[in-house]
């Protein structure tokens, strides 16, 4: 078996025990955003599993939007990057 050669680890084990690979990340480029996605990217950096300026390059996010994905997960949870109830988390 092969392996591709990369910068940084392979897996990570995050807070909860479980263990977070660089395969449990969406598919590169993907376009269409769901809460569960985004939360996977925005731990991934948070655990160093991906760095930042990869994340960006490889989903072609920006910072400002990456940033209040980020501020999202760390107010609300989960739930705060949820399209339907943006409404109920939005700070006047």
């Amino acid at each position: 078996m092969f392996l591709k050669k990369i910068d940084g680890p392979r897996a990570v084990t995050m807070p909860d025990g479980t263990i977070m690979t660089r395969a449990d990340l969406p598919p590169v480029g993907t376009r269409r955003w769901v809460a569960s996605r985004k939360v996977k990217v925005v731990k991934a950096v948070a655990f160093g599993l991906l760095p930042l300026k990869e994340a960006l390059e490889r989903y072609d996010l920006s910072e400002e939007e990456f940033d209040l994905w980020r501020a999202a997960v760390e107010r609300h949870g989960e739930k705060g990057l949820k399209v339907t109830a943006i409404q109920k988390y939005r700070q006047p």
